[in-house]
């Protein structure tokens, strides 16, 4: 009868744990607040079709697109991103594993003796060979399962497998984080490149406008003073042009070691200048609600939500007994010739009742900790929707005044230049002093400079509205730890 109340146990247990209850919230995802529309006025090349994903794509910049390619295969912080996610995903395994039976193997030999003199054995009349000298081998398996009949394992699972899509939200977050910085080092050290042209043309131009004044002082026309000004003009000129070679190799530097190369690496590569990539004609960026589905950090505080969540119920969990399942079986005999005999096995099996009924005070502490834990990442999340938003709000304004003064000096420029060609006609016929032609060419020369900066400034504005609009990892090959399946 009790053999046979025992053969039924498992599958009662069983019975029990799949129609049990699972304690704590169910996770529900809540509805960020996301406004219809932009709050910001949007530049003319500026729309609400959905945003693009390979955005680096749209600077059609060849060169752009292979230092890309190569920095998302060796960049050192995607590589620890990688690594925290299997490290997630290896966690989630073994919160799944805890759902099942756990068995071991177990295997032993000793040898022993007893002492002939112990109350037991000196009680008795021993024959003289008796084996007070042995050996015991033993070999067998024991096996236990704690049944998840309140759904403690259960939420546990649920926990890792959050926390697990958290970690490819990180890594997919670190990747914008990547492109984003790979695209303004590159943009600014073309832009750098950019600049020493001009500058260097303004050098030339300047030292062929230093001989003039020379000959023309040697002819009496020009004074010793038009000399001096036009050679301090020259200086400031030189004076330049060292701090934007240095921006220039650190700009290189910093993109050789975005690629998780030796600073030098790349010098070679990066030396021959270049144009700086134009801007797209029209730049698509989605609507806000589509901004807080595809930013990987709201959906990464999301998920650590649901995280936090769930393990609201595991900490609830231990208000209830824990059911398990144990037992062994195995072989024990002297020799291991009688491993194999009927009367060497040994087995044993049944359940056990584990209830922390009288540690009520500590399970309460705990839940209430994790709960507050669980209002955090709420507020957590919360907050990363709105800085999402106002981040983009932000790099939208940037990108559409940057493009406002980048007209109002292009129309800089020409008037400068046509004031240098009149100052010059003018001072050819005495009617102002040098030092206005001066003027006119410092200010030309500085006007030039400034559109320079603008044109890389509106790139490097339009990356930082791409990055905050979170895209880029979309468009790329994930790993396949990203892609396996969630279910256990």
């Amino acid at each position: 009868m009790m053999w046979s109340t025992l053969r039924r146990t498992p599958a009662l247990l069983a019975i029990a744990a799949v129609g049990g209850c699972i304690v704590g919230p169910d996770y529900r995802p809540p509805t960020p607040r996301a406004p219809a529309i932009w709050a910001s006025p949007l530049a003319d090349d500026l729309n609400v079709q959905a945003a693009a994903t390979s955005w680096w794509g749209s600077f059609n910049d060849v060169e752009l697109d292979s230092l890309i390619q190569r920095a998302t295969q060796a960049n050192l912080d995607l590589r620890v991103a990688e690594a925290r996610l299997r490290q997630s995903r290896a966690v989630r395994g073994g919160s799944a594993a805890d759902l099942m039976p756990a068995v071991d193997a177990s295997g032993s030999a000793a040898r022993a003796r007893q002492s002939e003199n112990q109350p037991f054995f000196g009680a008795l009349a021993l024959p003289p060979n008796f084996p007070f000298e042995y050996s015991v081998y033993q070999a067998g398996f024991d096996a236990s399962w704690e049944l998840d009949v309140f759904g403690g394992k259960r939420r546990a699972l649920e926990a890792a497998t959050a926390d697990w899509e958290s970690a490819i939200e990180a890594r997919n977050d670190t990747m914008v984080s990547l492109l984003a910085e790979l695209g303004r080092t590159y943009i600014e050290l073309r832009g750098t490149q950019e600049r020493l042209k001009i500058a260097q043309r303004n050098l030339a131009l300047q030292l062929e406008a230093l001989q003039l004044i020379r000959a023309r002082f040697q002819g009496g026309i020009a004074t010793s003073l038009d000399v001096t000004r036009s050679a301090a003009l020259l200086a400031d000129l030189q004076a330049a042009i060292p701090p934007l070679e240095t921006v220039q190799r650190a700009a290189m530097y910093g993109v050789a070691v975005l690629l998780g190369q030796s600073p030098g690496d790349l010098v070679t590569e990066l030396s021959v200048p270049a144009a700086l990539p134009p801007v797209p004609a029209q730049v698509p960026i989605g609507l806000p609600s589509d901004l807080l589905r595809r930013r990987p950090d709201v959906r990464r505080a999301e998920r650590q939500l649901a995280a936090e969540t769930a393990r609201v119920g595991v900490a609830k969990s231990d208000w209830f007994p824990k059911l398990s399942l144990t037992g062994d079986v195995g072989q024990e005999g002297v020799t291991v010739a009688k491993w194999f005999e009927p009367g060497s096995q040994f087995w044993s099996i049944g359940p056990s009742l584990q209830w922390k009924a009288l540690d009520f005070g500590r399970v309460r502490a705990e839940v209430r900790a994790q709960t507050a834990a669980q209002e955090g990442a709420l507020a957590t999340y919360q907050k990363a929707a709105l800085v999402a938003l106002q981040e983009t709000e932000n790099a939208m304004v940037a990108y559409a005044q940057e493009q406002n003064r980048h007209r109002a000096l292009i129309d800089s420029v020409e008037q400068n230049r046509q004031s240098l060609e009149l100052a010059n006609s003018m001072y050819q016929y005495g009617r102002i002093t040098f030092l206005d032609v001066l003027d006119a060419r410092r200010s030309l020369y500085q006007a030039d400079d400034e559109l320079a900066v603008s044109d890389q400034a509106i790139s490097v504005d339009l990356i930082a509205l791409y990055k905050a609009l979170g895209g880029g990892w979309e468009a790329l090959p994930q790993s396949p730890v990203t892609t396996t399946d969630a279910r256990p």
